[in-house]
């Protein structure tokens, strides 16, 4: 089951893709109940196996999962698309403006908005920040 170089590898991949080889090693651990539950719980909040959330949390350095730069990277793709369109629509808003000499009846949702996406940004890079 190796990964493809398509997008959605990367977007949905919930095991770890098969290395040349195979893996030699196996550990086995046990975990209480109540562990059992919250290792399910975070793994399936990153979309992973507890395998693979194990593995990613032992050998990240820094604290950071390459599943959580997954989830950060298409949370900022997100925003890019957002930007874009916020972009677009004050562009638009603008260029009536200009032409009409009017304010169009939805500028002011089009610069609130513009505002969310801003402040959206600001949170998530507040956030990235604070490692």
């Amino acid at each position: 089951m190796s990964e493809s170089n398509g997008v959605a590898g990367w977007k949905s991949r919930r095991r770890r893709a098969n290395v040349e080889g195979g893996r030699m090693h196996r550990h086995v651990i046990k975990v209480t109940p109540e562990e059992e539950a919250r290792l399910v719980q975070i793994a399936e909040k990153h979309r992973v196996t507890v395998a693979r959330l194990l593995v990613e949390s032992a050998l990240s350095e820094g604290g950071e999962t390459p599943s959580e730069r997954r989830d950060q990277f298409m949370e900022l793709s997100n925003l890019a698309r957002l930007v874009g369109t916020v972009a677009n629509n004050i562009n638009q808003v603008a260029r009536h403006a200009n032409s009409t000499s009017e304010i169009p009846a939805d500028a002011a949702a089009s610069i609130t908005h513009a505002k969310s996406v801003i402040y959206r940004v600001d949170r998530l890079l507040a956030a990235m920040a604070g490692r």
